[in-house]
């Protein structure tokens, strides 16, 4: 069972986004110590209020003080980019890690974005599919002759070939039964993201494991991405980050997606987020681990508000419990 670090690249209007980039490399420094094997980082386009670091550019910075972590997107969202730009930088990435490179990809969902780069949401699931295929052959074979439907390569071949063989592994990720199933037949893991609740998680790995063994395939491991903090205390670890989370969800909610209006915020975190002190966040981890199945548990320790202090003493002492 391993644990990895979900780092916070998008910080709210009025922060000095320079400021905090000194707080990230703190934070991968104590994710490595603690000795998390991965470190992982968000994608997004156009987020404006929020500030929001550049995938590629932050993560090949970070990547230098990760020495020994598996690095990569959680997750770049692939439909509206031309797969063999991805793959090239893919395979950049693969030789700087010196092959600790994971592709965590998704289809993505905001209108704003697609808008940008004149791709319609309704194609989203071809482009990716296609984009699939078309970055295994890039990877693994000299030169590439493609066309399909909405991408072309004329016999040419990758700038620099992975360091991995056969390419850096596809994470999928996904949160309905048919993208579960297109995980299973495409991708190297399903790559659980912190939207879903554990009750709508635990049939939907029911239809993932199904598929996997109608397809026959058998994946890397099975990560799932959560929002966890670790107090102190029990008693006072909801309220320590209670306003960081719960601005960071009001931002999702006005992204489009779902969001609690109703209830308290435990209520809401029930089932959803892993938080308490480090006996109770053993104790869910455990739970997670039994419902689903899963190995690999990748943390969001911060959000917008939430002081460095605290991200810190959150990841060392996950560190302490997965060491245990």
């Amino acid at each position: 069972m391993k644990v990895g670090l979900f780092i916070n690249t998008q910080f709210p209007e009025g922060f000095n986004v320079g400021e905090r980039v000194p707080e990230m490399v703190e934070q991968v420094r104590a994710a490595r110590d603690a000795g998390f094997a991965s470190l992982w980082l968000p994608h997004h386009w156009l987020t404006h209020p929020m500030q929001m670091l550049q995938l590629t550019p932050i993560m090949s910075y970070l990547s230098a003080f990760a020495q020994g972590m598996t690095i990569g997107p959680n997750i770049l969202i692939l439909p509206p980019l031309n797969p063999m730009h991805v793959a090239e930088e893919a395979a950049t990435l693969d030789v700087l890690t010196g092959g600790k490179y994971i592709l965590g990809v998704g289809l993505g969902y905001r209108q704003p974005e697609f808008d940008a780069f004149g791709v319609p949401l309704s194609e989203r699931a071809p482009r990716f599919n296609e984009a699939i295929g078309l970055m295994r052959r890039l990877w693994t074979e000299d030169r590439v002759t493609h066309k399909g439907r909405f991408y072309t390569v004329n016999d040419a071949g990758l700038s620099v070939k992975p360091v991995r063989p056969g390419g850096p592994p596809l994470y999928i990720a996904a949160q309905a039964e048919t993208p579960v199933k297109r995980a299973a037949r495409i991708g190297d893991a399903w790559l659980i993201v912190n939207i879903r609740g554990i009750a709508d998680l635990v049939p939907l790995m029911q239809t993932y494991r199904a598929a996997l063994k109608e397809y026959g395939r058998t994946p890397i491991e099975y990560p799932i991405t959560l929002e966890c903090y670790v107090g102190e205390r029990h008693a006072t670890a909801h309220e320590e980050c209670r306003a960081p989370l719960e601005f960071k969800y009001s931002a999702y909610a006005a992204w489009g997606m779902e969001h609690h209006n109703a209830g308290t915020f435990e209520d809401f975190a029930r089932d959803r987020f892993i938080i308490g002190d480090k006996v109770s966040v053993k104790e869910e981890i455990a739970r997670y681990r039994e419902l689903l199945g899963v190995d690999h548990f990748i943390m969001r320790c911060q959000w917008p508000g939430l002081p460095q202090s605290q991200a810190l003493a959150s990841i060392r002492r996950l560190g302490e419990i997965f060491s245990a």
